[in-house]
């Protein structure tokens, strides 16, 4: 009898309500926060892949399914959600339409990897890029939309561990300091390791074997090592995170696997499940467009394995047995604004009220027609008074109509107008 592939699997949906809901609820979240779908191609070029991923990561190395086809062309499976996307926002022009643009995806992911509990070769991912925006607060959304997850599925005594890896301009100098730490126990790593040591050091503190865990403990901080610009957006992204009360811890070692990560990088790990648990991820690469030959455009997303989801959902045994509000964008003037901001928007999206907060560094006008952009039947305005005195000036997009209201009475507000 002909069997599935090693590291594949049949989900009989029927059999398995968890898959349904985690799908159902990650695209209604997403929604929720003023995403639209996006779907790309289950094989790509090779070169997508070798060129953003990195061909020095295990990814490239060792698990890309890479074929030939009869045009003698060499194609590869989808090897992670990022790369298409981004080819996709070039090649139909997505750039040139308002940004910033948020995208998401439910697809199949293939890696040649050993099989394992909630890994497979074939695993299902859903993901979610934020393009062309560029200020922490985007990192927080994306960060808040990956917490609203694991919260809408029950999972609970789940960790977030952030870090900053920076950027070129000061990763550069922090690698000197990273070889220099590590020139003296070279002969002592594993034979991946070694192979790191000359293509890419920072990967060496990604490393699972234990013996090269210790000595990854105690190498320099890249946090410490930052540049003005980096160490800016660390900090505020660490207050935006402390202003919607999500709780995370500092990862000095948390580095991802893919070459393209610039500044921030998180993982969602449950308590106790060692490095092997995280069943989500993501990091802002603000250099990837430009690497597929688009101008420079920032982004930040993450993955999450469906599979990984459904079985912490088995393990935890969590019981998985009207109309949908109009677009709220939120506006402000600044960024001393973005604070107050992000606790408005967070209180929208507690009440499932669609929302989506405007980009920094642009003026109400510019803010203005992006809302429009979006077919938003209502804007927020938040500015120094709106700040100091706890109120939101709402604004109805069709009427031209706005009134000030206090925070509290907010949800009343869009309720009944």
């Amino acid at each position: 009898m002909i069997q599935r592939p090693r590291g594949t699997s049949d989900f009989l949906h029927m059999d398995n309500p968890h898959w349904a809901f985690v799908e159902s609820s990650a695209a209604a979240l997403a929604q929720l926060y003023g995403y639209s779908r996006i779907d790309t191609p289950t094989f790509e070029s090779a070169d997508l892949f070798v060129r953003t991923i990195g061909d020095s990561t295990d990814i490239v190395q060792k698990e890309m399914y890479t074929f030939e086809d009869k045009g003698g062309g060499l194609l590869t499976l989808r090897a992670e959600g990022t790369a298409p996307v981004c080819r996709a926002f070039l090649e139909h022009g997505l750039h040139n339409r308002s940004l910033p643009l948020r995208l998401y995806y439910l697809c199949p992911v293939f890696r040649y990897e050993r099989p394992q509990s909630g890994r497979y070769r074939e695993h299902h991912q859903f993901g979610v890029e934020l393009l062309g925006a560029e200020g922490p607060e985007a990192d927080a959304e994306v960060i808040a939309l990956a917490c609203d997850l694991v919260k809408k599925l029950g999972l609970e005594d789940i960790e977030l561990f952030v870090n900053s890896i920076g950027d070129p301009s000061c990763r550069s100098e922090y690698l000197i300091l990273l070889s220099e730490y590590y020139q003296g126990t070279i002969n002592t790593l594993c034979n991946d390791c070694k192979d790191r040591f000359t293509r890419n050091p920072l990967r060496l503190l990604d490393c699972k074997n234990e013996h090269c865990s210790v000595i990854a403990s105690g190498a320099p901080k890249m946090v410490d090592n930052l540049c003005g610009p980096c160490e800016s957006h660390w900090q505020k992204l660490l207050m935006y995170l402390n202003t919607v009360n999500i709780a995370y811890d500092i990862d000095h070692r948390l580095v991802r696997g893919m070459d393209y990560y610039t500044r921030t990088v998180f993982e969602f790990k449950p308590k106790g499940s060692g490095s092997q648990g995280t069943i989500l991820g993501g990091g802002r690469y603000d250099g990837l467009i430009e690497q597929l030959g688009g101008k420079p455009t920032p982004g930040i997303g993450f993955g999450s394995g469906l599979e990984r989801l459904v079985l912490n959902l088995e393990k935890k045994q969590i019981n998985t047995a009207g109309r949908a509000p109009e677009l709220v964008v939120v506006l402000h003037h600044g960024d001393e604004c973005v604070p107050y901001a992000m606790e408005v928007i967070n209180h929208l999206r507690s009440k499932e009220i669609p929302s989506v907060l405007a980009s920094s560094g642009k003026s109400i006008k510019a803010q203005m027609r992006y809302a429009a952009s979006l077919q938003a039947k209502t804007v927020i305005i938040l500015g120094e008074d709106e700040v100091n005195s706890r109120c939101v000036t709402v604004k109805d997009m069709l009427e031209g109509n706005q009134e000030t209201i206090k925070f509290e009475d907010l949800n009343n507000y869009l309720n009944t107008s």
